[in-house]
């Protein structure tokens, strides 16, 4: 799976920095002169102003500075990670770094606490540093990895409720605020979006080129079409608890409202839901409006908005 964050850019001053976590190790540079430990990577010593800056691989441990925990992700390829615990760690060697705890329940988070590094190893040439509670079962290494993520699949429904497509009071009781549950996952690759994009020929760049997303567009990645991200709900079986009866024909009447309300960056995983949201009889039979709104899963916001009509004649 190609994937979808964006990743540290090293530079020539913080190369090492980076070649030591992809050993599994932490190197901190240290001044020769006044002996002052420093982070982040730099060219001079921030005490004293010299040059003579030695790279030392350190144990790592540190101490829980202070911490939030996010739950509405910064970037919508976060959205897979919600919730998120934002952490500035201190080293035992005294410079603070941002990093992100894992394998850490929110309940057992405490300002002090000690903390031990886990090197997440991404797919590509990058290893970011992670930390954890002493006492935590999380693995030391994170390892990558390309293989597509598990796919949610519906738990087995009970049976379905049958509801007469003449019967007008009957169908109206499917009306509701409230959402169902989630359909399975799927997930939006750069190969599918690449091959709608030959199809339709929309091959503009925002969803073609990776290369140039990274660098230019706003989502700092390339995002699916809205209009495939709308026609792959025929690959998310939606829960539905009823099943509608005694019709002819049922057509797809198509769409009262359909808005693309948020990006679907490529890699994410998607998933939706659905709500009946009215049901009125018409002359050639009985109309059923659908809600359906399709998510990446983790982000609150709908990346699609559907209404779909349904005629049962």
């Amino acid at each position: 799976m190609d994937w979808n964050k964006p990743l540290p850019q090293p530079t020539t001053i913080s190369q090492p920095f980076w070649d030591g976590l992809k050993a599994h190790q932490v190197r901190l540079q240290q001044c020769a002169d006044c002996n002052h430990w420093i982070f982040f990577p730099r060219a001079h010593c921030p005490r004293c102003a010299s040059a003579s800056l030695a790279w030392h691989e350190v144990s790592g441990a540190a101490t829980l500075y202070t911490y939030t925990v996010a739950r509405i992700p910064t970037l919508p390829e976060f959205a897979d990670e919600m919730p998120q615990i934002l952490a500035v760690v201190e080293f035992d060697q005294g410079p603070h770094m941002n990093t992100t705890l894992v394998g850490i329940d929110e309940a057992a988070l405490k300002v002090g606490m000690r903390l031990r590094p886990v090197f997440d190893d991404r797919p590509g040439s990058v290893t970011l540093l992670r930390y954890t509670s002493l006492d935590s079962d999380q693995a030391g290494v994170i390892e990558a990895t390309t293989a597509a993520p598990a796919i949610a699949e519906p738990a087995p429904s009970a049976p379905r409720r049958q509801v007469a497509c003449k019967d007008l009071d009957a169908m109206r009781t499917l009306v509701s605020q409230d959402f169902s549950g989630w359909s399975n996952e799927f997930v939006v690759t750069q190969a599918l979006i690449d091959q709608f994009a030959e199809l339709t020929g929309d091959d503009y760049w925002i969803h073609t080129d990776p290369e140039k997303a990274r660098a230019q567009s706003p989502f700092g990645t390339t995002i699916a079409h809205g209009a495939l991200v709308q026609v792959l709900v025929s690959r998310l079986t939606l829960p539905l608890d009823f099943e509608v009866t005694g019709f002819n024909n049922m057509v797809n009447y198509g769409s009262d409202r359909l808005r693309f309300a948020s990006p679907v960056p490529s890699g994410s995983r998607i998933h939706a839901r659905y709500r009946i949201k009215a049901v009125e009889q018409v002359k050639s039979g009985v109309q059923m409006t659908m809600e359906i709104n399709i998510h990446v899963v983790g982000d609150p916001r709908p990346a699609v908005v559907n209404d779909l009509v349904v005629l049962y004649m």
